[in-house]
């Protein structure tokens, strides 16, 4: 039997986005946009094998690194390696090694002292904290910890909140739900202990004028920490005025925000490493070793982590 071909042509653009007139009282769809990219793990580019021997001192801190990587477990002291003693080229080993992270940050200085860097290089749970003097020209702190997150930003995140947030009187004109955001967060500051979950209030769920939206930012404020997360997007977590009491915003691939939610916790869950991100860096460290020809001490080997 002969096929009968078919002689209509199909018209290109019958259908799709835009293929269609808008209807004259029609809703316009906006839809978020799928994300486009994400921040993903990249092996460094390491140096020549000939000039290795003039980098022993960072080779060796390096496979302590590993070492503190191997035993650590979430919820230890940190492993604090300090870099104060190591010269420009052995710090331009560890840079060009350790890279830069998903997460970055600072914490705001006391008086009298400058900002700390917060850094969490490529090796996920292996941050690099910096601190200049006052004046400016050496670093008062320079070290790599091996923690879920340092221990300086849990120290140092509410030194100064409060216990307990009030709203001004009279409100101004539009607030609508902010009292009742506020009053729910101050009870959970109250009854929070070490160890307990993660409270979260999402503000995105719940119906908000802008005037409530400007008055809980303005109450809660900013605190010592401010730490970005990247990702698919990014999360921009700031502690806050009270005690235990985070801001954590969620951004799209294109900036628009997506989540906007307070945390009552110890530190929020974006932020921190875990016990499998930390395994998963101690073999990626012993890698590197190994090209790099550093394992000689029995230390380059990737850990068994199945214990």
């Amino acid at each position: 039997m002969t096929p009968i071909s078919n002689p209509i042509a199909t018209p290109v653009g019958l259908a799709g986005p835009g293929s269609q007139p808008p209807e004259e009282d029609g809703p316009v769809l906006d839809c978020l946009a799928l994300p486009k990219g994400m921040d993903t793990y990249c092996p460094p580019r390491l140096p020549e094998l000939e000039v290795l021997p003039a980098l022993r001192p960072a080779l060796s801190l390096l496979e302590r690194l590993l070492a503190a990587l191997a035993v650590y477990r979430v919820g230890d002291l940190p492993a604090v390696l300090d870099l104060s003693t190591l010269d420009q080229p052995n710090r331009a080993l560890l840079e060009q090694t350790l890279g830069e992270g998903e997460v970055t940050g600072t914490l705001t200085g006391l008086p009298g002292q400058c900002p700390t860097s917060i850094r969490e290089t490529r090796l996920a749970g292996v941050w690099w904290l910096r601190r200049q003097d006052p004046s400016g020209v050496a670093w008062e702190l320079d070290h790599l910890e091996v923690a879920d997150l340092p221990v300086l930003v849990r120290a140092m995140a509410f030194d100064g909140a409060t216990d307990r947030l009030c709203l001004p009187a009279p409100l101004p004109p539009g607030v609508m739900n902010a009292p009742g955001v506020l009053a729910e967060v101050n009870a959970q500051v109250a009854g929070w202990q070490a160890g307990h979950s993660a409270h979260i209030v999402n503000l995105s769920l719940l119906p908000q004028t802008s005037e409530d939206r400007a008055l809980l930012d303005a109450v809660l404020g900013a605190g010592r920490v401010f730490l970005s997360s990247r990702g698919y997007g990014t999360c921009r977590v700031t502690s806050t005025r009270l005690q235990n009491c985070w801001r954590v915003r969620h951004f799209n691939s294109e900036g628009r925000p997506i989540l906007d939610s307070i945390e009552v916790t110890e530190a929020p869950v974006a932020v921190l490493a875990a016990q499998e991100d930390i395994a998963d860096s101690a073999v990626r460290l012993g890698e590197i070793l190994a090209v790099l020809g550093g394992a000689g001490d029995g230390v380059g080997a990737a850990p068994d982590h199945d214990g």
